[in-house]
């Protein structure tokens, strides 16, 4: 099926288009429309104008807009699973929680902005004031960018439209090329609905020429990407006076300590680095585990391990498929090959089938390795012996990255610690550091990025605030 270009409310049939391939088999999923800057330009236009009249459309519409998008994608669950499953290679399963997860961010969005408002302000609370009616409000930035990575090709697009819709703008999506027919038929859903924002929002495909054209306009008040670091720099320095907010990857870390419940932390240590194969940015990556009790965990999360079901995504008890791309999943054998010449022990042997990598825990790893100190986005994990938290604190903060860090632990002192210390946008006590509730706030410090989603929190993103004063 083909993803064609959305010039606001108006399909457009490109002159050429693109074959997307099934990382799993090869096969043929789905053709992209090829973009040019020129496109990118005149989406940019049609979402100047739309956002005139998006900001005045009656809140109760936007939220029906919103629920009504919801209910049709409810509808099509298995539709969209099947897309996800064809075109970036996600196990059936988590295929379709990926697409519940999207409801529930569409319907917490359109939740959140019925209940969102400004405040009246004291103006003689202060001697050099005097008695006014003051107040604040939020009111939509105008026009947004959005651009999403491959991972989440849908729960990560709907956290960046559904925000900026309902809050009143119009949005120009350059979504992945890995999953354009996701994109697209999300996008479908939001532009036929009855109660859509005319031009509200238009979808353009393409390479670092759209994107520039994207980011370097001056029409966009707000770029919101979510991606690699180097491509996070590039916008930042080209972006100009803009709102910015990146989600840039990170290298998640754990902490075991002897307190811990050793097999409850295995069985979440697996599920947190090896989910969507290990290609989250909150992927669990660096394990460090206090020296008393690293060898029996390191046994029982080898076990965990083991027990995990690889193979095809079309399977319904598939817990590893394929990863996007055979760059990505040549770079996982080549960096696990140098670090056991460095010195670290796998604690399985490597082992890849073509795009399909599977699951290793590598043990007896240093934070000179590449597996440790960059992130490998891959179903690749590492254990570290410490001395005790103190050592896991220095270590785990000891990384560009921020952007969520986790401890194993009954010990109160040590969970304070933790939360206080860590030098991350989350801390998850008690679990993986890949758990992400889609309501909570995230984003990361550091490299890991700037501002923060999850509905409330991508609404102030995407809007800003206006004083007033009436005297």
């Amino acid at each position: 099926m083909d993803a064609h270009v959305w010039m606001g409310s108006c399909q457009v049939i490109a002159q050429s288009y693109n074959e997307r391939l099934s990382p799993f088999d090869g096969r043929v999923v789905s053709r992209v429309a090829e973009c040019s800057a020129d496109d990118a330009r005149e989406a940019l236009v049609i979402a100047k104008n739309a956002s005139k009249v998006a900001k005045k459309i009656p809140l109760y519409q936007r939220c029906a807009w919103l629920l009504d998008v919801a209910s049709k994608l409810k509808e099509q669950r298995e539709i969209f699973a099947k897309i996800l499953c064809d075109e970036v290679g996600k196990p059936i399963t988590y295929a379709r929680i990926e697409v519940d997860r999207c409801i529930e961010t569409i319907t917490l969005s359109a939740e959140t902005m019925r209940t969102l408002h400004g405040e009246t302000i004291n103006t003689d609370a202060m001697g050099s004031g005097r008695s006014a009616h003051a107040y604040w409000r939020r009111e939509a930035v105008g026009v947004v960018v959005a651009i999403t990575p491959f991972n989440f090709p849908l729960n990560l697009v709907a956290h960046k439209l559904a925000p900026a819709l309902v809050a009143g703008n119009a949005v120009v999506l350059k979504p992945t090329p890995e999953a354009p027919l996701c994109a697209y038929k999300l996008a479908q859903l939001f532009i036929e609905s009855p109660y859509a924002t005319p031009n509200a929002l238009s979808v353009v495909y393409g390479d670092a020429e759209v994107g520039s054209a994207l980011v370097g306009s001056d029409i966009p008040r707000i770029i919101s990407f979510t991606g690699s670091v180097g491509v996070g720099n590039i916008i930042t320095r080209s972006a100009g006076i803009k709102k910015i907010s990146l989600e840039l990857g990170g290298n998640a870390a754990t902490y075991i300590d002897t307190s811990a419940d050793l097999d409850y932390a295995a069985s979440r240590c697996a599920i947190g680095a090896f989910v969507n194969s290990g290609q989250v940015c909150i992927s669990l990556q660096r394990i460090y585990v206090e020296s008393t009790v690293y060898d029996a965990f390191a046994a029982k999360m080898t076990e965990a391990t083991s027990k995990l079901v690889v193979g095809s995504p079309y399977e319904e008890d598939t817990f590893l498929g394929p990863l996007i791309n055979d760059e990505a999943a040549q770079r996982a054998m080549s960096w696990v090959e140098s670090a056991i010449e460095e010195g670290a022990r796998p604690l399985s042997a490597p082992h890849r089938e073509g795009r399909i990598f599977y699951p290793c825990v590598m043990a007896d790893v240093t934070e000179s390795m590449k597996i440790v100190c960059e992130e490998v986005f891959a179903p690749i994990v590492s254990l570290v012996r410490v001395d005790g938290i103190d050592d896991a604190i220095v270590r785990m903060n000891d990384s560009p990255y921020g952007l969520q860090f986790s401890v194993f632990t009954n010990n109160l002192a040590h969970a304070t610690k933790a939360i206080d210390q860590l030098d991350a946008g989350g801390v998850v006590i008690n679990d993986m550091p890949t758990l992400r509730f889609d309501i909570q706030p995230y984003g990361g410090v550091k490299l890991s990025g700037v501002g923060r989603e999850g509905p409330r929190f991508a609404i102030e993103e995407f809007t800003e605030i206006k004083s007033i004063v009436i005297l």
